[in-house]
């Protein structure tokens, strides 16, 4: 190693740039928490009163139109996609978008645990597939935002306004940082750990007509987990998207997710979040520009992130990318900043709205300091 060089004199106030659980909301406080419904059961009159509150934030905040219905379920966002499914696959053939690691997760489920023979559509990390080869006759998996490569589609004019099977969209570091095209979209997930900064374990199902049509006219071949059923005696579960939970949530992560959205509405709503999030993916590309041993692992800025940036650092493999992390976490610098396990080497930097954009100016410095001290 070589002699380490001088600390930067300005650190991040707030150094928390993991993508996922997420830096909270600026101002947040376990003391802030309504704490009325903790201890008391999920059935309760205040128990559902405030699941149908958070679900009723989430329309407002998330602008989610009232053809929609939003479910608070368990197991995070995988839980949210896997319950999606295990209970509308197989009706017709299956398309998987794969160009990260969460999209080949849902291939692996696809191909090895419903036994689906699915037509596969991949790119590397740091590109797009081709979005015109997507057969719409077809029920259509992918994730809108890869948050492990930090490449987006977009926008949804890809998607076929006059499909036949569904579109099946993991969304869960784009919400409230992207515009989504409600009307393309027949099912979206996500989970409240990435752009609202909440707890983790939970996640939500957003179902829109033609994916309530689905599971009233359509039973899979395989069993259903208990924690998967959405369908009672032919119909909709409805009390699923009125606070009635599946299993028993935690009623504090119900509160902190509720913060969040206040949060988020208290700005101005979506509009608020999505500028905040721009701002700072604005504010981390003056840095890579800047610095010609930075790059960005999405090469095209059209699907490049706004949430989970993910860079290239010259001449950098998989140790001297830990190195770097592990000095800025040492100094208080910058938290959990490793790219994904699956991806290529490099850094990822979580830019969603509860980040504030100060931090990543911050951040700039502190990059430099710690590429020149791993500098064999």
């Amino acid at each position: 190693m070589t002699d380490t060089p001088p600390l930067p004199a300005l650190k991040p106030a707030r150094p928390y740039f993991s993508s996922g659980p997420c830096a909270k909301p600026p101002g947040w406080s376990p003391d802030k928490l309504a704490t009325e419904s903790l201890g008391r059961s999920h059935r309760s009159k205040i128990g559902k009163a405030r699941l149908q509150y958070c679900i009723d934030l989430i329309r407002e905040v998330l602008e989610v139109p009232e053809t929609h219905r939003i479910g608070i379920v368990p197991g995070s966002d995988t839980g949210a996609v896997e319950m999606a499914m295990w209970t509308m696959l197989g009706a017709r053939g299956v398309t998987t978008l794969a160009w990260e690691s969460f999209g080949e997760g849902w291939v692996t489920d696809a191909v090895k645990q419903l036994k689906i023979d699915p037509t596969v559509i991949r790119a590397d990390y740091g590109q797009l597939p081709d979005l015109g080869e997507v057969n719409f006759a077809d029920d259509v998996i992918f994730t809108w935002n890869g948050t492990t490569s930090g490449v987006r589609v977009p926008n949804g004019d890809w998607i076929a306004a006059d499909r036949v099977g569904l579109t099946i969209a993991d969304a869960t570091s784009a919400v409230f940082a992207q515009d989504i095209a409600w009307d393309k979209v027949d099912v979206l997930t996500f989970s409240w750990q990435k752009v609202l900064g909440g707890e983790g374990a939970h996640g939500v199902l957003i179902l829109g007509p033609r994916a309530v049509e689905r599971l009233e006219s359509y039973t899979p071949e395989w069993p259903l987990p208990k924690v998967f059923r959405l369908v009672s005696k032919g119909k909709l579960a409805e009390g699923v998207f009125k606070g009635e939970t599946i299993n028993t949530p935690s009623m504090l992560a119900v509160e902190d997710a509720i913060f969040a959205l206040e949060w988020g509405k208290s700005l101005g709503g979506l509009s608020a979040m999505k500028a905040r999030a721009d701002a700072n993916a604005a504010a981390l590309d003056a840095i890579v520009q800047s610095r010609e041993w930075l790059g960005h692992l999405a090469a095209d800025p059209a699907s490049r992130s706004n949430t989970s940036v993910c860079l290239t650092v010259d001449g950098a493999d998989e140790a001297r990318i830990k190195a770097m992390a592990k000095l800025l976490e040492e100094h208080d610098a910058a938290y959990d900043v490793a790219g994904y396990r699956d991806a290529p080497a490099g850094l990822r930097i979580w830019c969603g709205a509860t980040v504030e954009t100060a931090d990543i100016e911050a951040l700039g410095p502190w990059l430099d300091w710690a590429y020149a001290a791993t500098a064999a």
